[in-house]
């Protein structure tokens, strides 16, 4: 027998199928390597834009240098109420029963105006009316000044220039002079109660 009868022979059929085996192979191996490099472009695409969007937040917000943080003034209209704190009425006209007459007036008009007293001693007679204030009642002299019809206020003296040299719980004083005794309230020129300044730090972002 020839060497080449001995060899064994692939059929036909075996051919063929490796061949197709190697097609789908190939065919398989470029639709993943097609799927890879679209997953890649949108992996690559998605964090482009979240770095982009990251950076425009960043663009918006201010940065503020710490030393240089001021504090800034706000003014913010205050509404006083009128029962949040007492009147105490001095007469210091020489007028007998002048601060009586206001202290009525006053309680008419919803303040609470505890009962009127004389000055002091040695507080001369007043010609002009005075609304005075303990620290913090500010606001409330403002508005006793106003409903007076525009007269000065000032911070509380020392000593007080009452006969008892107290308030009892009054934070306001009304000095009462000659120009307002026996007078009808709202009888001067009105003033405006400054509001309130609130002092705003602003807000550093690092």
């Amino acid at each position: 027998m020839s060497q080449e009868q001995s060899r064994p022979r692939r059929a036909p059929s075996d051919r063929r199928s490796t061949g197709g085996t190697t097609n789908v192979n190939s065919t398989l191996s470029i639709i993943i390597a097609v799927l890879a490099v679209l997953l890649g472009f949108f992996i690559l695409r998605d964090i482009r834009n979240d770095q982009s969007g990251q950076s425009q937040v960043a663009d918006t917000e201010t940065t503020l240098d710490p030393t240089q943080t001021t504090l800034g003034e706000v003014p913010v209209e205050t509404t006083v109420v009128l029962t949040s704190f007492k009147i105490q009425i001095a007469n210091a006209s020489g007028i007998s029963g002048s601060a009586g007459q206001m202290t009525t007036e006053l309680q008419g008009r919803g303040y609470i105006v505890q009962p009127a007293i004389n000055k002091s001693e040695i507080t001369p007679k007043q010609t002009v009316t005075v609304v005075y204030y303990l620290l913090g009642s500010e606001q409330y002299a403002a508005a006793v000044a106003n409903e007076l019809g525009g007269v000065g206020i000032a911070a509380m003296p020392e000593p007080i220039p009452t006969e008892t040299g107290k308030l009892g719980e009054a934070t306001i004083l009304i000095l009462l002079g000659t120009d307002l005794a026996g007078r009808p309230l709202g009888s001067g020129t009105a003033v405006v109660v400054p509001p309130t300044v609130l002092v705003v730090a602003p807000t550093t972002t690092g």
